[in-house]
């Protein structure tokens, strides 16, 4: 079955204190739908039609670079829409938020190291959360790469991730890439964050 667009949790205007509603439209119905419609044509008649994203990501480094691109595009922006949320923002609690202490020592700790890496990101590209084997650690990837992935520099489970891409925020924040990040902690849907983490247990 093709893939297809994910409809939004909330409407393109709902996020409006962090991410304004134009934004969010252009960024659902146009990028994201490109890499849906590109992901469709570069996988279908493959042998890899049926095969779940997720079982693709490890061997993605010997699959075409079109399922690469596409295919990280796709599952990394379905991702982002599902941790952001019109009722968003505090922070975590229950076992998440004691996970965040233990390998953050706070959670103004995660933050700040989150909001490096979202920074510090050069180009284009994504800040994640993700659980390894050792516990929670955060780490960036390039273009639409994710931990997932075998080219990633440092794989684990995402729980959390932002695009740091300048479509995600240049018509509020143009280079003021700090600004945007600052502004969506406001709307990190914590709640989902910490249904990933129990998934991932």
């Amino acid at each position: 079955m093709p893939y297809q667009l994910p409809d939004l949790p909330y409407d393109y205007g709902e996020l409006e204190r962090s991410i304004d509603a134009q934004t969010m439209e252009l960024h659902h119905s146009k990028h994201h739908n490109t890499y849906v419609t590109k992901l469709n044509d570069a996988i279908g008649g493959t042998e890899h039609e049926e095969t779940p994203l997720e079982q693709l990501f490890p061997k993605i480094s010997q699959l075409p670079v079109a399922l690469r691109n596409n295919g990280g595009g796709h599952w990394n922006h379905a991702l982002f829409w599902q941790v952001m949320s019109p009722d968003g923002g505090g922070k975590p609690e229950g076992t998440l938020a004691e996970a965040i202490d233990q390998a953050f020592g706070s959670f103004e700790q995660l933050r700040e190291q989150f909001t490096q890496a979202a920074i510090a990101r050069f180009g284009s590209g994504w800040a994640w959360l993700i659980k390894t084997e050792r516990g929670l650690e955060i780490t960036d990837t390039p273009n639409q790469d994710n931990p997932l992935m075998d080219v990633a520099a440092r794989r684990g489970t995402p729980l959390l991730t932002l695009d740091v891409w300048e479509h995600a925020y240049y018509l509020r924040y143009q280079n003021r890439r700090p600004d945007y990040i600052e502004a969506w902690w406001d709307v990190v849907n914590w709640p989902e964050v910490a249904r990933r983490f129990a998934a991932a247990e």
